[in-house]
């Protein structure tokens, strides 16, 4: 269907850019993306394999990413200052994020959809379960963690691939892109260079805000820890997460699993901070296996009423 553009979505009243995949009568499965990343983060290629599953994949630009609103205008973010404790400069917070999601559920006419998160995706996604459970007909939470700081750490070669200094033109923000998803990458599956080299230039092209993820990293750390939260969330879940995550230690995904009630755990030897092409079908078949489960057996919290679209779509 290509690219579209919702307006004065959600309480913050934004506009958000998505596309839909697939049959619209199909169930919808919401994807939320990363820290800084954009739908095009989410592969046409794993969308092409959830579609063959009979899932209507809907990937969209957060706020501060892509071709969505950009809070341009907000105090800048003092990420240091919010790693030592400091969040005083956060403009927004996950919840923030997630009334985001929910505001592009009812911008479409959606009373629920299934989420699939990943990364700070995944942050979001749990948001929206927990503080909006009745638009959550399942949960998938990939490479993502809880939110409690002794779980999901960086290693400390990724941490090293973001030092240096900022970019100052096309061809230097693509380098570091590119040098940032290789140290983030798959180590069992490859790394397809000239796919990051292309992701990134797109990436570029679309809106390249390094402030505004910044602004994305603030958040999630003036969010804190969702764990207890997590744990009265009552909605078929599934947590996927890469044994070699340096970005995310898998311990993360772990304590995601653990908190929520009856998750399942699959755990990728050789998968990092990614999503390589080899394990799209894999990941495609058991994210729609969890969906189809939940559209013939649902357990969650009474929907909201379908509502009108109230926030014009715009093509």
């Amino acid at each position: 269907m290509g690219e579209e553009r919702a307006v004065n979505v959600g309480p913050a009243g934004i506009e958000m850019v998505y596309e839909r995949l697939g049959d619209p009568q199909a169930p919808p499965v919401l994807l939320v993306m990363g820290i800084g990343a954009q739908l095009i983060g989410w592969p046409d290629g794993f969308c092409t394999e959830l579609v063959a599953r009979g899932v209507q994949p809907i990937r969209f630009d957060n706020r501060d990413s892509g071709l969505s609103s950009h809070f341009s205008d907000a105090p800048k973010p003092d990420f240091m200052a919010a790693l030592a404790g400091d969040t005083s400069s956060a403009s927004y917070t996950l919840s923030d994020m997630a009334a985001d999601s929910v505001g592009l559920l009812d911008a479409l006419g959606l009373d629920s959809a299934h989420l699939v998160g990943a990364s700070l995706g995944g942050a979001i996604a749990q948001t929206v379960a927990i503080e909006h459970p009745g638009r959550v007909r399942s949960l998938t939470s990939v490479m993502s963690t809880t939110g409690d700081p002794s779980v999901g750490r960086a290693g400390p070669e990724v941490l090293s691939a973001f030092a240096g200094p900022s970019p100052t033109n096309r061809e230097e923000a693509v380098e570091r892109m590119v040098r940032i998803a290789r140290a983030l990458g798959s180590p069992g599956f490859g790394f397809d260079e000239a796919a990051a080299v292309e992701r990134a230039g797109r990436s570029y092209d679309r809106a390249h805000d390094p402030v505004g993820i910044t602004r994305q990293a603030v958040a999630a750390l003036a969010s804190g820890d969702r764990t207890e939260r997590l744990r009265s969330l009552r909605v078929p879940a599934l947590v996927i997460h890469g044994a070699n995550d340096s970005m995310c230690d898998v311990s993360g995904g772990q304590a995601t699993a653990t908190a929520i009630d009856g998750a399942e755990l699959m755990v990728i030897d050789g998968m990092g901070h990614s999503l390589p092409q080899a394990l799209w079908p894999a990941l495609a078949e058991r994210i729609a296996a969890l969906v189809h489960r939940a559209e013939a057996h649902p357990c969650r919290s009474a929907p909201v009423p379908a509502p009108s679209p109230a926030s014009p779509v715009i093509p």
